[in-house]
């Protein structure tokens, strides 16, 4: 039995009200906690749907234990309430600048990022018993339970709407996790000054005012903060940062050009990325008899358009990117468009921003050549975009004599990733001629040549570039031993190999561990 302390004297009367209120508040509170957690995770380790499985266990098996850890508590409730929101709105509100400062500066990032989810569950995880417990007296048990949780589950929906619609784009990650920080420790407020003359604790009340106004400073520096945070993960000085409700996209500026960063993997750097891309376009649009129409999937930089334009046979070029953030800033921001050319501003280009493999779907029209350019499948939503049934997607959207040029990551870093690429482009019904080209920044790097038909190769290129010749275009071709084929299964979409070969191949280069296939 509990102890006669275990809850306020007398009822609480319209107090009931203000509890039931912060039932729901640290309800959405705690799951943004575990939503920036994951989404931490995912930016600075990637395997979205690993990080995320893994954050959200632990953070729950904590919650577990904070809810078992409660029936310890035995008297001064209501203090124990208003002492948990002050610890959770500072654990809870921290977590993004501290998570980020653990990456750029502690080796063992992932002890603290459990470490802080666990605290973090274990803190939310005393809430909502202590609240029942407090408000025993005031409903009937399955009346109190009903209202408790019912509000406990909107408060998470409320979460879960807000954190991708408004908070990621509009607020961003670090200020996000200050402001609900802070509606915890308002909550602790709150109860403080209606509960006052039962709590009879003005150091308490001190107390929470105190970790509002350390939270109140973290939102309002929160930019500055983000960019401290930034200038740590990056070598170079960090120009342009922004969050989309699909990625964190950094551009860099140091002494050997620009740098294109997405969730914190480098996507081209200005010293070579012309190689990547000219490798990536010409062979195949010189394959090309009458390349009228082109199709650019991902390239949201504008890099394969700006090769696209140089060849005067292309009349139309429409580049399908999911993220419309980064199609205006390669179009829009002249530092950056100046990059590619200006080439998003050209007449001749059509952007739309949309799911490319939803839009392969619905799109009817037919193309000459289309370049395949998303970034690595890190993940099982890039994953889906090396499949089978985009390949035959892709397929149907090629005219007779077209041909498709695919990246397809590197084949000596991962080489079964890479020949995992080619055999998915075979088992979709296409022909597939793998070939590669040494970009400094990255290494050997891949791509696969797709067509209906076999394709004859042709050096007729446009005049002006930087890196391919007819002689070194032939040499593509050519795999070294240590880069020919492997066994390796298909890429479905019910398996998702690939991610898992470029995580092994990927991970033990990191690792400085010797490659091997078995």
């Amino acid at each position: 039995m509990d102890d006669p302390r275990t809850a306020p004297a007398g009822p609480l009367g319209a107090g009931t009200g203000v509890l039931l209120i912060a039932v729901f508040t640290i309800a959405t509170c705690g799951l943004i906690y575990e939503l920036l957690a994951g989404t931490i995770a995912s930016y600075l380790l990637g395997d979205s749907v690993t990080q995320f499985s893994t954050v959200i266990g632990a953070y729950l098996f904590s919650m577990g234990v904070g809810s078992y850890l409660s029936r310890h508590v035995r008297r001064d409730l209501l203090i124990r309430f208003i002492e948990i929101e002050i610890l959770v709105g500072l654990v809870g509100g921290l977590s993004s600048p501290a998570l980020f400062f653990a990456f750029a500066e502690v080796d063992a990032f992932r002890v603290v990022l459990y470490g802080w989810v666990f605290v973090t569950g274990v803190l939310v995880g005393l809430e909502i018993p202590f609240l029942i417990r407090i408000l025993k007296d005031e409903f009937p048990l399955h009346d109190l339970v009903s209202r408790v949780l019912s509000l406990d589950y909107l408060g998470a929906l409320a979460a879960s709407l807000l954190f991708p619609l408004w908070l990621v784009p509009q607020v961003g990650l670090m200020r996000s996790s200050f402001v609900f920080g802070g509606l915890n420790v308002l909550v602790a407020v709150w109860t403080c000054h209606y509960f006052r003359r039962r709590h009879r604790r003005p150091r308490l009340t001190a107390q929470a005012y105190g970790a509002l106004a350390v939270l109140g400073l973290g939102a309002l520096f929160s930019d500055d903060l983000t960019a401290w945070s930034e200038r740590r993960l990056y070598e170079d000085p960090v120009v342009l940062s922004r969050s989309s409700p699909y990625q964190r996209i950094v551009l860099t500026r140091g002494g050997d050009g620009v740098r294109l960063f997405l969730n914190g993997n480098l996507q081209f750097s200005t010293l070579d990325e012309y190689r990547y891309h000219e490798a990536l376009v010409h062979p195949g649009l010189a394959a090309v008899a009458a390349p009228r129409r082109v199709l650019v999937l991902g390239g949201g930089d504008g890099m394969a358009v700006r090769e696209l334009l140089k060849d005067e046979r292309v009349e139309e070029v429409t580049l399908v990117d999911l993220d419309p953030m980064m199609t205006d800033i390669f179009r829009d921001h002249e530092a950056f468009a100046t990059l590619n050319g200006h080439a998003l501003r050209s007449p001749r280009v059509e952007i739309v921003n949309a799911d490319a493999f939803v839009w392969l779907e619905s799109n009817a029209d037919r193309y000459d050549f289309i370049v395949v350019d998303f970034p690595d499948p890190r993940t099982y939503s890039l994953g889906k975009l090396y499949t089978t049934t985009f390949y035959r997607r892709l397929a149907g959207r090629l005219n007779t004599g077209g041909a498709a040029a695919i990246q397809s990551t590197s084949p000596l870093v991962s080489r079964r990733a890479f020949w995992c690429v080619v055999e998915t482009v075979r088992a979709a019904g296409l022909h597939a001629r793998p070939y590669h080209a040494p970009v400094p920044t990255f290494g050997e790097w891949g791509y696969v040549l797709a067509s209906p038909e076999p394709l004859a190769l042709s050096d007729a290129f446009p005049p002006g570039l930087r890196y391919l010749t007819p002689a070194v275009a032939r040499s593509l071709f050519e795999f070294p031993a240590d880069m020919a084929p492997v066994p390796v299964e298909v890429n479905q979409l019910n398996n998702q190999i690939l991610v898992r070969y470029h995580a092994e191949g990927w991970q033990q280069y990191a690792d400085g561990r010797p490659v091997t296939h078995p």
